[in-house]
């Protein structure tokens, strides 16, 4: 028992040693000194060996990567810190020649060193270059002791906090960015310039004591930074057409009031194949367009996109073709999928430009209050382009704005079903957006014209297909 107590108390004082000698500007970022996401102090004396903890995370995760970029976010009082000795040293040394020549170069900051140091490293161990990647490496610095310096003027007074605390004697108006400080260096040593050419007078009492407060925070800090390393890679794109073969099958997954309606969804039968090979957090499901649930999806299918959010594997051709054809094999056969292939994120955008203006194709059952005629069939063929004004449906009213749409039917054509004289098979070709049950059957009036008022009789829809959504992608 006496020597684990002897371990322990060894091992607490290694660790309260660590913890009293690291920098307090940078706040142990720079000595590679930093709390992990349990607490447990940790010292790594290299910026290779800091890289290995990032690299081995990195393959743990991620099975392959083309590339990586690496973020790092620092507490706001590090940056200050940067800024108040930089321009320490301006004050005190800008009329040394040496200090002259430094000042041309740009100010690096404490983030900027850091990836300067680890960059080159993880790029060995990776075997990648570091780029404008869509694989991101985040480092997030945090630290509960580090007061920014809207505390610094708290107490001195009753002054009331101020945005730039000890830091605007120093500067005056000097402009900075989120990383770094162009420096100008003037003549006299009571002005600073900023990078407008502008000079501010500052005194050297005033430098003395803002110097004093700095010093004070710094020595309030007990401890180094928390670290958390954060991957993750920009989203994946699979594309491809799906195929419905089921009247009681939706295109994404329906719950109203807590009750399922259909038995499944395209949405679940697809992703669920791709997901769990791809190993992303989290997905996005795009169609062009959607038909009811009661609608099939025939002929050439629907073009469709699923967005994988941070993929852990990077699909290859060949993985594709697996998982289409683990989709196509699935028992239920409610759902195929045809041209399946990754593609890239404006293959979206393509999806939603081309909504508007794409054609589709139907055929539908459809019954007549009377015998079908000859004249009907040469009727309904020699309409071309007609323009159709529809309200709102009725059915979609509560979930829809009360407008009136215009849209065109480029064509129809019918087809006798033999043995029924009532009975017809309608093949038309619309207007993306067009409602086509309500076409047919004119929804009391709100859709002008409509294939019963064409034919001047009753007219109801039984069933419908949708044949082919022409649309260039997949």
């Amino acid at each position: 028992m006496r020597i684990k107590d002897e371990e322990f108390n060894e091992q607490s004082y290694q660790e309260r040693s660590r913890e009293t000698n690291f920098c307090k500007i940078c706040l142990g970022i720079l000595q590679f000194l930093y709390y992990d996401d349990t607490g447990t102090l940790l010292k790594k004396y290299s910026a290779d060996d800091f890289a290995v903890v990032i690299s081995e995370l990195v393959n743990q995760q991620y099975q392959q990567i083309d590339g990586f970029s690496l973020e790092v976010s620092l507490p706001s009082a590090v940056t200050e810190n940067d800024q108040a000795v930089w321009l320490y040293m301006k004050n005190k040394y800008h009329h040394e020649l040496w200090f002259q020549q430094k000042a041309e170069c740009q100010f690096s900051s404490t983030k900027d060193i850091l990836k300067l140091l680890v960059i080159n490293p993880l790029q060995r161990l990776l075997g990648v270059k570091s780029s404008q990647s869509s694989f991101r490496v985040r480092l997030t610095y945090s630290h509960s002791d580090a007061l920014t310096r809207d505390d610094v003027q708290e107490g001195n007074g009753g002054n009331k906090r101020r945005k730039a605390g000890m830091l605007s004697c120093l500067t005056g108006d000097l402009k900075t960015t989120g990383e770094s400080v162009t420096p100008h260096v003037e003549a006299s040593d009571s002005h600073i310039g900023d990078r407008d050419g502008l000079t501010k007078v500052c005194s050297k009492e005033s430098q003395d004591l803002s110097c004093s407060s700095l010093l004070a925070q710094l020595d309030k800090v007990s401890k180094p930074c928390c670290l958390t390393i954060h991957c993750c890679r920009g989203s994946i794109y699979i594309g491809g057409r799906y195929l419905k073969y089921s009247r009681n099958v939706s295109q994404t997954r329906w719950v109203i009031d807590d009750e399922r309606k259909g038995e499944a969804s395209v949405e679940e039968k697809v992703v669920g194949a791709i997901l769990p090979i791809i190993q992303g957090d989290n997905y996005k499901f795009h169609a062009a367009g959607r038909e009811d649930i009661d609608v099939r999806m025939l002929g050439t299918g629907r073009p469709f996109l699923v967005e994988i959010q941070n993929a852990r594997q990077v699909p290859s051709e060949a993985l594709i073709k697996d998982i289409e054809r683990k989709i196509n094999s699935l028992e239920s056969q409610y759902v195929h999928v045809k041209n399946l292939r990754a593609v890239g994120s404006q293959v979206w955008d393509l999806m939603r430009e081309g909504e508007a203006e794409k054609q589709k194709q139907y055929a539908a059952l459809v019954w007549l209050s009377r015998p079908v005629s000859d004249e009907d069939f040469e009727t309904i063929s020699s309409l071309k382009e007609l323009k159709v004004a529809q309200k709102t449906p009725i059915r979609v009213l509560h979930r829809r704005s009360p407008l009136e749409r215009e849209k065109i039917i480029h064509w129809m054509k019918m087809e006798r079903i033999s043995g029924s004289s009532q009975y017809l098979l309608l093949h038309l070709c619309t207007q993306a957006g067009t409602y086509i049950k309500e076409f047919v059957h004119g929804d009391f009036g709100r859709t002008q014209p409509s294939v019963g008022s064409i034919l001047g009789c009753r007219t109801e829809i039984l069933q419908l297909d949708v044949t082919d959504v022409k649309m260039d992608c997949f």
